[in-house]
């Protein structure tokens, strides 16, 4: 077996940065920019008015605290202009400041009556409540960088340079395949020897997260027909997940399956808790991920190393997250433990506190964590207050 960090290495140079693909922009939103954006105007393309109120010459401050209001200036209307520099306009957030205008006073400092505008205060200067033409941006100034994750604000700014199809990087095609004679459908009645199916709705959930809509399938414990069943995957599938049948037992066929049809397995056994059977391979461009059957293994293995993959695959380099044990831990095997915890905010710190469970079968306490913490196989005693690397299970940003 490998220590958890040669795992990871080993997925990394297995993975190589994905192709590209233009989209509609409706459909963008979660996805891994794949080119450059630059402003197609300058940002904002005017001078722009930025709260309701009236317009004036800052000028005139110095003269007079009443104006009577010449006209309104709405947003969406052409630029009008001020003609007489005692008086004002009435502007709208978002309008054009008008011409000859270069200060606005919001409502909330003045009062109106018989068309004339009376400040309450006099604190008031040149270009206060106004947005400069250009000041966030020239046209041609690049706005965003391939590789940018497109979240709503990223998505505002492809709307707002008027992208209506956007290159972004191309998501893998998945399967995800369940295996097990014990194993039946969600709407069955189990028998006494029988469980439904869950892994593999959850590793369908954890895409789903990341954007990826995956396939499901389930695979009988009989050697012929994985060999048959998984060849035909591999010609239309760029990826395939694979739950239990990785491990030792007499109907684990899946190691010797993937060896017949040319898959090569780079990992297979981590020195990890849970998920030690964990294996992956590839065959020519295709990877091929084989997660324990328990599922604490399958979903911890899901995130510790598709995720390593995956965000290789995407070109994305995200940061590393770290949190502090909340409660006193021991753990005597000299392996990486990847340790339940419910984590919380105090004082600006992540605490992580432990989720009691039973092991890697117990699935209703798995429910009730958000994610894990690595703790490292050099020693055995792990402290309240000291600062592991966490994994949430949820999306963070990936």
């Amino acid at each position: 077996m490998i220590r958890v960090s040669e795992a990871q290495e080993i997925l990394l140079k297995f993975s190589k940065k994905g192709p590209t693909e233009r989209i509609p922009f409706e459909n963008c939103l979660n996805r891994m920019l794949a080119e450059n954006i630059f402003a197609d105007r300058d940002a904002p393309p005017f001078d722009r008015v930025a709260m309701d109120g009236i317009a004036i010459q800052s000028d005139q401050l110095q003269i007079r605290q009443q104006f009577v209001i010449e006209d309104i200036q709405a947003a969406g209307q052409e630029q009008k202009s001020l003609n007489n520099p005692e008086n004002c306009l009435e502007v709208m957030t978002g309008a054009v400041l008008p011409a000859h205008t270069d200060c606005v006073i919001p409502y909330e400092k003045l009062t109106i009556k018989n068309g004339v505008a009376r400040l309450i205060s006099t604190d008031h200067k040149a270009f206060q409540n106004t947005h400069k033409k250009g000041i966030d941006a020239k046209k041609g100034e690049q706005l965003l960088s391939s590789g940018t994750w497109i979240h709503p604000g990223v998505k505002g700014v492809l709307a707002t340079t008027g992208h209506t199809e956007v290159e972004v990087a191309q998501l893998p095609k998945v399967m995800i395949c369940s295996t097990g004679d014990e194993l039946v459908p969600i709407q069955n009645t189990p028998l006494p020897h029988q469980i439904r199916r869950s892994n593999v709705y959850m590793l369908q959930a954890a895409l789903k997260d990341l954007n990826i809509e995956a396939h499901t399938t389930h695979l009988p414990d009989d050697k012929e027909q994985l060999n048959a069943s998984i060849g035909k995957l591999l010609e239309e599938y760029d990826l395939l997940m694979f739950s239990g049948a990785v491990s030792k037992g007499k109907y684990d066929f899946l190691p010797d399956v993937f060896e017949e049809l040319g898959i090569q397995i780079h990992i297979h056994g981590v020195k990890q808790k849970p998920g030690k059977p964990f294996l992956f391979g590839t065959k020519s461009t295709k990877s091929i991920f084989g997660f324990p059957g328990n599922p604490s293994s399958t979903l911890v293995c899901f995130h510790l190393y598709f995720k390593c993959w995956f965000n290789h695959y995407l070109g994305n380099s995200p940061k590393s997250n770290y949190a502090y044990l909340n409660k006193e831990v021991t753990f005597k095997k000299p392996l990486t433990n990847h340790l339940l915890i419910k984590s919380s905010f105090e004082d600006g710190k992540i605490l992580a506190e432990p989720v009691i469970n039973s092991g890697s079968g117990d699935l209703v306490h798995l429910a009730l964590a958000d994610g894990f913490l690595s703790l490292p196989p050099e020693k055995d005693t792990f402290k309240k207050g000291e600062l592991f690397p966490i994994t949430y299970f949820h999306q963070t940003g990936l």
